[in-house]
């Protein structure tokens, strides 16, 4: 299991590029995997058919976000009652694409591990994430204080 967490954070890192930007991403990015490897137990077999699935979806939900985001920009007061009706009817568009997407994922997920570990994938990863947040507030209130 170690050889396969350090396999695939050598994979990782190496494909970082040199802005430090994308540095800082790729070594989270290659946190997230050992962290979540660990936390479900993925068999090497699991492990080679489970990221391929997972980072498709990651990219797809970036791409979604952005989309997002830049549709959020197109919102003002000034807007007609038309414009405005366009814009809810694509946020139901988005909210329905956004469904069908995940629905998709863990209908791929369980083609290759167990229920059991998708739910735990759930957790693993918001635990990550709790966890980076931390980590994240604890560097940035010692700014300063040196």
């Amino acid at each position: 299991m170690k050889k396969t967490i350090i396999i695939l954070c050598v994979a990782l890192t190496s494909w970082s590029s040199f802005s430090q930007h994308s540095e800082k991403r790729e070594k989270i990015r290659s946190l997230k995997v050992a962290f979540i490897t660990e936390r479900l137990g993925l068999t090497e077999t699991e492990a080679q058919k489970f990221w391929p699935i997972y980072n498709a979806y990651e990219s797809k939900k970036d791409e979604q976000r952005r989309m997002g985001y830049d549709k959020h920009k197109q919102i003002s007061e000034d807007m007609t009652e038309a414009q405005a009706k366009a814009m809810l009817k694509d946020l139901i568009a988005f909210e329905k694409e956004r469904e069908h997407m995940r629905s998709n994922y863990i209908e791929s997920l369980l083609k290759v591990m167990p229920a059991k570990k998708i739910i735990k994938l759930k957790f693993a990863e918001e635990e990550f994430n709790r966890k980076m947040l931390h980590e994240y507030k604890k560097r940035h209130s010692n700014d300063g204080k040196d």
